[in-house]
């Protein structure tokens, strides 16, 4: 059905069931003369505009018989029309599983407890709302936590409605390894999911590249991309980032220093330069294809996105979208297009099909995270020193 068509159902829909001027009623208590003559207005105008309204109550009986079938109709044509309005979809993913503990620390042992919250926190969200989500694991931060501790955590992450996938053995950068070094990479990231997702009788299927960096010279690009996919493996990429990495070690920080005001100011801030993200990349896909392609939403495993989560959620709930499974919105055309753009960057993937499909795109005007949030680590470390 075309926007026009349900435009002019919505408008036809409007129009028929607004009040008479003068009178209080809707459609449904009105008097069945009024009723009719409603309808000759605007079904069957040209052929009773010269009807008195004698005539049209006499009509009423038949016109009546047949209201109800148009009523339906046009019941199930605004139903196919909120379809179509309400089509966009989104699959989440969340990266550096197990836990992403903000700045350049990695984790250990000491952060196990926090882990276990923060992923707990994560996955109450997203199965209260029945919402699917992809983890992307690093394995060496399984060992550092704890492999016992790692290995509790993920495997709430095999579940229903969950899936793991290989985000390389030490979160690797493909820019500064050679292709046979980055292959081992991916092997090795496979040495706690394999088996987790072995014992629910699933594969790892998915391999998202650390900083999205797919390769920074055509050969690398091309070897590691063969290597995948003669392991089964598909790219997971990502249509919306909101650089949650640059918010969370701030929040860390106001968390750690009591300072509940900053805090606050952060998940305020954080949550509207996402919906600001959500739109523009939203807008991005609309000019490289001329509609909105499913979404593959990147969030990382830190105490930031535990704390705003459900917020998060309502942002894509407030505009409308669905929430599907990587593999669902992976189904659409658009992510068929020939991957073949290589840079030493990490665009999202609007950019890199804007590339590959030669259409300019303006990025300078892509909204870009508050600086205070930066400011202000830089001011704590210093006073700290």
């Amino acid at each position: 059905m075309t926007a026009g068509r349900c435009q002019l159902a919505k408008t036809w829909a409007l129009h028929l069931l607004r009040p008479i001027p003068g009178g209080n009623g809707t459609l449904s208590t009105l008097p069945r003369w009024r009723i009719q003559t409603r309808l000759t207005m605007h079904i069957r105008k040209d052929r009773i505009a010269d009807m008195t309204s004698r005539k049209a109550r006499e009509l009423g009986g038949a016109r009546t018989a047949s209201l109800r079938f148009k009523l339906t109709f046009l019941g199930l044509l605004l139903i196919t029309c909120l379809s179509k309005l309400q089509s966009q979809t989104v699959a989440m993913t969340v990266d550096d599983l197990p836990y992403a503990p903000g700045g350049s620390k990695p984790p250990g042992p000491e952060d196990a407890k926090t882990a276990e919250l923060i992923n707990k926190k994560l996955l109450h969200a997203f199965s209260h709302t029945h919402i699917p989500v992809t983890g992307f694991v690093i394995e060496q931060d399984v060992e550092r936590i704890g492999t016992s501790t790692g290995r509790k955590i993920l495997k709430k992450w095999t579940g229903p409605g969950f899936d793991l996938g290989n985000h390389t053995y030490s979160h690797a950068d493909s820019d500064t390894f050679s292709g046979d070094h980055f292959e081992q990479e991916i092997v090795r990231g496979e040495s706690t999911i394999g088996p987790l997702l072995q014992s629910v009788s699933r594969k790892p299927q998915y391999f998202r590249f650390p900083y999205n960096h797919t390769g920074d010279t055509k050969e690398k690009h091309d070897s590691i991309a063969a290597f995948l996919a003669a392991r089964g493996y598909r790219l997971a990429p990502c249509t919306i980032d909101n650089s949650d990495y640059e918010f969370d070690p701030a929040y860390v920080l106001a968390m750690k220093r009591h300072d509940k005001e900053t805090a606050a100011k952060l998940r305020a801030d954080y949550l509207s330069y996402t919906a600001a993200e959500i739109d523009w990349y939203s807008k991005l896909d609309r000019q490289v294809f001329g509609y909105e392609v499913p979404h593959v939403m990147l969030l990382h495993d830190n105490q930031l996105n535990a704390d705003t989560v459900s917020d998060i959620i309502a942002l894509f709930e407030q505009r409308g979208y669905r929430f599907v499974t990587l593999t669902q919105a992976l189904q659409d055309p658009a992510y068929a297009t020939r991957e073949t753009y290589i840079t030493k960057f990490g665009p999202m993937w609007g950019y890199r099909w804007a590339k590959e499909l030669n259409v300019k795109v303006n990025g300078s005007d892509e909204p870009d995270p508050p600086a205070w949030i930066n400011q202000y680590v830089k001011e704590a470390h210093a006073g700290a020193n």
